[in-house]
């Protein structure tokens, strides 16, 4: 084969894009504070690094800065709905809601957006099927959860601070 057809390669391997996965971009106030927070530090860092001439750390921030340009521009940000004059709250996307098992163990979960889902500390993806069992219920309400039974005992659509 004719040299003339092969690419050059420099040694380094292209970096793959980061998957966006298929869910409806929801995200909190908070949330999207985060994504416009992580443009910013990219932007940084790609300016830094093409200063640097490093080609690797170019291609990382690049790539990176994508993904979050992505993430931005199909970012829907929600409140929690506020419950009407009389209404109890409802699970709802952004959230919080308390769940006691039979045991008498209390967990706290707030149903979040995708990129910013931190499971240990309680941000649940909306879509996870935790959150999924929980949406839409009531202050009352018993639940199947992947640990076993649970009742909710608390829901605060208060928004997280920014």
């Amino acid at each position: 084969m004719s040299r003339a057809f092969v690419k050059e390669s420099d040694g380094e391997e292209a970096l793959p894009e980061r998957p966006v996965g298929p869910e409806r971009n929801l995200v909190t106030r908070r949330g999207l504070a985060l994504i416009e927070a992580e443009i910013a530090i990219l932007r940084d860092a790609l300016a830094v690094a093409t200063a640097a001439g490093d080609r690797s750390a170019v291609a990382r921030a690049s790539r990176d800065l994508r993904y979050w340009t992505r993430r931005r521009a199909s970012a829907e940000p929600i409140d929690p709905p506020l419950p009407a004059d009389g209404e109890p709250a409802k699970v709802s996307f952004g959230a919080r809601v308390t769940v006691e098992d039979e045991n008498g163990r209390q967990r706290s979960y707030r149903l979040v957006g995708a990129d910013e889902a931190e499971p240990a500390s309680g941000r649940i993806a909306w879509f996870a099927p935790v959150a999924r069992a929980l949406i839409g219920r009531e202050v009352g309400d018993e639940v199947t959860l992947p640990g076993g039974t649970a009742e909710i005992v608390a829901i605060d659509v208060t928004p997280e601070p920014t």
